[in-house]
């Protein structure tokens, strides 16, 4: 069985990673250089950096804090706010990132996940999902959370999917950092229609969330979280290891 990644997530407004509950109410916690700096070094397998008010801002994602965190880290990294163009994630991929993360901007041209995937494969390409339960159904959201898409969020993933995303990561916002556990719920919908790799997102609070996560949902590729690494309520470390004594593959 292919290892568990554990993943990281770099909230940054105004080149400082913050941190909020439900996409609200966002509270400085760091610089992204040197948090970067310190999940390299710990055994994070990846890291994920959202520029998290491009969007909403109608601007580019801020290339100078981007190549100073890329330059200090040796994992894979992952980038998105303000992708909007298949420009736009050239220039991200040149600042260092090893994958895109499209959200909004796909919603506007859903044409940009195939253009992108042709341009620099499937595997670079991630489609990023803010979903909330609105009326029974899981809907998507765009611009930070800001706007109800009236999309379906099961039938927009599958749709990124065929277009050639290679990666899911699904934000839950009715679980964002409520610390009550990840989303199963939408998570499972999420697995019963796509078989490229699902990260979920949102609602981690302490290591059993991601033994759960993992124990359910055996689908589920890796677990992403911010507050509860950025504030050390747990230790990456600590946490691949009481994933492997429940034999759930992690790499240690």
């Amino acid at each position: 069985m292919i290892a568990k990644r554990i993943i990281p997530c770099l909230d940054v407004r105004d080149g400082r990673v913050v941190k909020g509950v439900k996409f609200q109410g966002l509270a400085d916690v760091s610089s992204p250089v040197e948090l970067a700096k310190f999940y390299s070094g710990c055994g994070a397998d990846e890291l994920v950096f959202y520029d998290i008010t491009a969007s909403a801002e109608g601007r580019a994602l801020f290339t100078d804090v981007l190549r100073q965190t890329a330059a200090c880290v040796f994992i894979p990294l992952t980038v998105g706010g303000g992708i909007n163009t298949v420009d736009d994630f050239d220039r991200v991929l040149k600042c260092g990132a090893d994958k895109v993360s499209v959200n909004s901007g796909a919603i506007r041209d859903p044409s940009l996940i195939g253009q992108a995937a042709r341009r620099y494969g499937d595997q670079c390409v991630v489609l990023s999902v803010d979903a909330r339960r609105v009326d029974g159904q899981f809907r998507v959201f765009a611009k930070g959370g800001r706007e109800d898409t009236g999309l379906d969020a099961i039938e927009w993933i599958k749709s990124g999917v065929a277009s050639g995303a290679g990666e899911i990561v699904l934000n839950s916002i009715d679980t964002d950092g409520v610390k009550d556990g990840f989303d199963l719920e939408m998570l499972s919908a999420v697995c019963d229609v796509t078989d490229v790799p699902v990260v979920a997102s949102g609602g981690a609070g302490c290591i059993e969330h991601f033994v759960r996560l993992f124990q359910t949902l055996p689908k589920v590729d890796a677990g992403l979280a911010a507050s509860i690494f950025h504030f050390g309520e747990v230790s990456i470390p600590e946490l691949k290891r009481a994933l492997a004594e429940k034999g759930i593959p992690a790499r240690l």
